[in-house]
């Protein structure tokens, strides 16, 4: 750049400075035509207890609708922003979408779109994807735009997957059609564009969210151990129903795809990078930068996207007859075996991938694909598992309207004692230590229970550091965070001076509990709470003869720990108020789905359990074979 070039620069962004002073000093933001801003479930009442009517209430679905352009005080041709120093005006101008972040454009005519819906993460709703065309037809009719970047306006997290209770709400499943080939046929406007699309992931990029990048030109993530990819369609019964069947076995192959949609499972950033359904993996601040570089590069024609070669192994069992048949039978094989034919999901998907496998044309594969997912949608299996998942969401505290009181918020408990460090206790140290961020007393009998509580830890944190699914400093921290002790520290009284809350994992032994909570309240201050893990004694049983029986409840967790999300809190007549609020908090905090339940016989879980273990032993002794 030569001097006189970078005056000329230099002046012009004085003016514009100028200009933007001068409407502040006039306390005006009318006319901005010379700044360009951007414009254009559990409900039994005899099971659950009376408090968990205030804890698992229904997530209000009211949203805000969606701002208009205000073509009275701006007079821009375009919706758009086309430098950095007009973010400074975006910030005070009227948003013109509800789902996405004011578009802004770069000198080099980079679209920047940034999904930001009205709840804490993002998915695709119905309304949302008639923004999308709205905001897609300003974009594609805008000269200056020369290419599209999809990021996220939301911290560590891109898009969480379809809103699944729009599906819900309709009553003929197969009205659903028409709305997914009208989000289809949008995607294929975009991907038949001129204009280069680019997918910068960070956080889950799941179900609708996935789809919408396979859509892209080109995908890159950041390597954050939120980030992570998957189609879970088949977790509610459902499959892909954007184009997920269409474009993910063109992208990984079809065994890799197969894998991720019969499974659900959710694919990490190197793996994902291994497989090509990224691009490039890079971190956290270099993202977007590189996401338009790469935007540049593919409009200019300095970049050429490309898709990872097969090998010739996976070319010969996936683009051969006699590789896929193959396939279909093993694959075929093993859902029978791991369904036994009982969830129609996994073989519908089956069905749709070798279907679609036999035509050229994409129209027809997306065809058959929509009415795939709405006869998945039609079945009671899909209606069963939508419900436990909406109901699992519900309990969580931000989808509903949990409030902690002041003295919970404020004063938040932060060291914890577990009694026990076999598997239950040593998943409950594991959970609280890595999730919750808790200070955690690990206390067994001897050295030998000890060890077996630390080396289940430390085998967990290692493999999810190998995996890159946990960073050193991540380890580090949570290892620091454990103190190992036994009945010969003679310094665990004073550990325990400090404990906020006590779980209790040991044998299902009413006198052996009551004379360790008898010990605890010894040890501990005041406010401690003492919660038994015990899947069977009555709560009101251990409290019986205490001193302070208003800070005992059950905690019941679920084995092994880590991988089971449900948590069942068991507050006995005397239990206060607080204490449970603690609880609760501490649970969610555990990253666990807490539900709050009545001290009777089974709780919940096992109460429900109870009647299928009374009818199955009533078929064996009538002579029904075990088999069936």
């Amino acid at each position: 750049m030569n001097s006189s070039t970078t005056r000329m620069m230099l002046l012009r962004n004085s003016r514009r400075v100028s200009a933007w002073r001068s409407l502040a000093a006039a306390g005006t933001t009318s006319n901005y035509s010379a700044l360009r801003p951007i414009s254009s479930l559990f409900t039994a009442s005899n099971i659950l207890g009376p408090q968990s009517k205030s804890y698992l209430s229904t997530v209000s679905n009211a949203t805000a609708s969606p701002s208009n352009f205000d073509h009275q005080h701006h007079t821009c041709s375009h919706p758009f922003s086309t430098n950095a120093a007009t973010a400074a005006i975006e910030s005070e101008s009227k948003r013109q979408y509800q789902y996405f972040q004011n578009v802004q454009i770069t000198s080099s005519g980079v679209a920047i779109v940034k999904f930001d819906g009205p709840k804490s993460v993002n998915t695709i709703s119905f309304e949302m994807k008639d923004e999308a065309r709205r905001l897609w037809q300003d974009i594609s009719s805008n000269s200056e735009i020369t290419a599209v970047v999809y990021s996220s306006g939301k911290p560590n997290t891109f898009i969480a997957g379809a809103d699944i209770g729009d599906i819900a709400a309709i009553e003929d499943k197969q009205t659903v059609i028409p709305i997914i080939q009208d989000a289809t046929d949008l995607f294929q406007e975009m991907k038949a564009s001129s204009l280069p699309l680019v997918a910068a992931i960070d956080g889950p990029a799941l179900g609708g969210g996935l789809e919408w990048t396979l859509w892209c030109d080109y995908r890159i993530c950041t390597d954050s151990p939120s980030t992570k990819l998957g189609l879970p369609e088949v977790k509610l019964g459902l499959l892909p129903g954007f184009g997920g069947t269409v474009n993910l076995p063109q992208i990984v192959g079809l065994q890799n795809a197969l894998d991720m949609m019969l499974t659900g499972k959710e694919v990490r950033p190197k793996q994902a990078k291994k497989w090509g359904l990224v691009d490039e993996v890079v971190s956290l601040p270099s993202l977007e930068k590189r996401a338009v570089a790469v935007a540049e590069s593919l409009a200019n024609g300095s970049m050429i996207a490309t898709r990872k070669k097969k090998s010739w192994m996976n070319y010969a069992i996936e683009d051969t007859t006699l590789g896929q048949s193959q396939v279909w039978k093993t694959v075929e094989a093993k859902v029978q075996k791991s369904t036994d034919g009982k969830y129609p999901a996994p073989l519908k998907i089956i069905e749709v991938l070798k279907a679609g496998l036999g035509l050229s044309s994409t129209d027809e594969k997306l065809t058959i694909e929509r009415e795939g997912f709405a006869a998945l949608a039609a079945t009671p299996e899909s209606e069963a598992l939508i419900g436990i998942f909406e109901g699992m969401t519900s309990c969580k505290p931000k989808n509903n309207n949990t409030t902690f009181s002041p003295a919970t918020t404020q004063n938040p408990d932060k060291r914890i004692a577990v009694l026990g460090a076999g598997l239950m206790g040593a998943g409950i140290a594991q959970v609280s230590a890595e999730k919750g961020g808790f200070e955690v007393l690990l206390k067994d009998r001897d050295l030998a229970g000890l060890a077996k509580g630390e080396a289940y830890l430390d085998d967990n944190w290692s493999a999810k550091l190998k995996k890159r699914r946990m960073t050193q400093y991540q380890y580090n921290i949570h290892k620091s965070n454990i103190i190992p002790l036994t009945d010969s520290t003679k310094s665990w009284p004073k550990h325990f001076a400090k404990t906020d809350l006590v779980i209790e994992a040991v044998f299902e032994d009413l006198s052996l509990k009551r004379q360790i909570l008898s010990q605890m309240e010894s040890v501990t201050p005041a406010h401690t709470i003492f919660a038994t893990n015990t899947s069977a004694i009555p709560i009101r049983d251990i409290a019986e003869g205490c001193a302070r029986p208003a800070n005992v409840l059950g905690m019941h967790y679920f084995s092994p720990v880590p991988n089971m999300p449900l948590l069942e809190i068991i507050p006995h007549d005397g239990t206060s108020p607080e204490v449970l609020e603690r609880s609760l908090r501490i649970g969610t905090k555990q990253g666990k789905t807490c539900i709050v339940v009545k001290d009777v016989p089974g709780f919940y879980v096992n109460r429900c359990l109870g009647p299928y273990l009374v009818e199955v032993s009533a078929l064996v002794k009538d002579g029904v074979p075990l088999e069936k």
